[in-house]
């Protein structure tokens, strides 16, 4: 059982005009006031806290500060917006997660950036380093955690993403053509994807995680990219979390 501080928020956006969203904010014990402590921000935040579940962020947080392998880590856990609309029995809440998480625009970083983050870390002090900040996402969270720095590399300079849709669901595909064009910025990246991922009208995810670390070596990025046998799931993603952390920090 983790020993730092878990709450839960309910957060109403401008940006997303109309949308609520739950998140946490895990503060481990060892966090002290007079710190700057890393930062990791991560998407569909529902799929890294559940203790049942493979990731199990806070626990794991815990053994790396405790090990000394990473300073204090402070994380929040976003889940997607849903359109907020008066409770009704047979009404089922849409959720916005693929127009925030899948859209090649800054949008996101600037709804997280601008508003969140300022009401999430009230009273926290986080290191403004952007090598001290890592924002993490599966699936489609992996491609919103890589728009997010590249948008904004002078906020968060590491990008951790577990089987990242780069791919055409909203022109996440032209990703490693952008890459290649453009000056390296500087974002460090660990990603996995594996032989089993998604192939699907949008795409090959298998494919596209391959053209992302093609293009990152071919434009001199530092970037880890670990390839294995599991479909689109967290299991080769947990299997690799704490060594994936510790390279994001080191």
């Amino acid at each position: 059982m983790y020993t730092g501080k878990l709450t839960k928020h309910i957060f109403r956006s401008q940006i997303y005009a109309g949308t609520v969203r739950d998140y946490w904010v895990y503060i481990p014990e060892q966090y002290k006031e007079h710190m700057s402590a890393n930062l990791m921000v991560f998407q569909d935040g529902f799929y890294y806290i559940d203790e049942e579940k493979p990731m199990d962020v806070p626990n794991r947080i815990d053994r790396l500060i405790e090990l000394g392998k990473i300073p204090p880590t402070v994380c929040v856990f976003i889940n997607p917006g849903v359109i907020e609309v008066p409770s009704k029995p047979e009404h089922h809440p849409d959720s916005q997660r693929s127009l925030e998480y899948d859209s090649v625009n800054d949008q996101y970083a600037r709804f997280l950036i601008n508003e969140l983050l300022p009401e999430a870390l009230t009273g926290i002090n986080i290191s403004q380093n952007p090598q001290s900040r890592a924002i993490v996402g599966f699936s489609s969270g992996g491609i919103c955690a890589w728009s997010v720095a590249w948008f904004r590399s002078d906020v968060f300079g590491n990008v951790l993403s577990h089987c990242g849709s780069f791919v055409d669901i909203r022109g996440g595909g032209k990703f490693p053509y952008l890459i290649r064009n453009e000056a390296p910025k500087p974002i460090r990246m660990y990603f996995q994807s594996g032989e089993q991922d998604l192939d699907t009208r949008y795409g090959n995810w298998a494919l596209g995680n391959k053209q992302m670390a093609a293009a990152l070596k071919f434009k001199g990025y530092d970037y880890q990219f670990e390839f294995g046998q599991e479909g689109h799931n967290l299991v080769h993603g947990a299997e690799l979390l704490e060594a994936s952390i510790c390279w994001l920090f080191q």
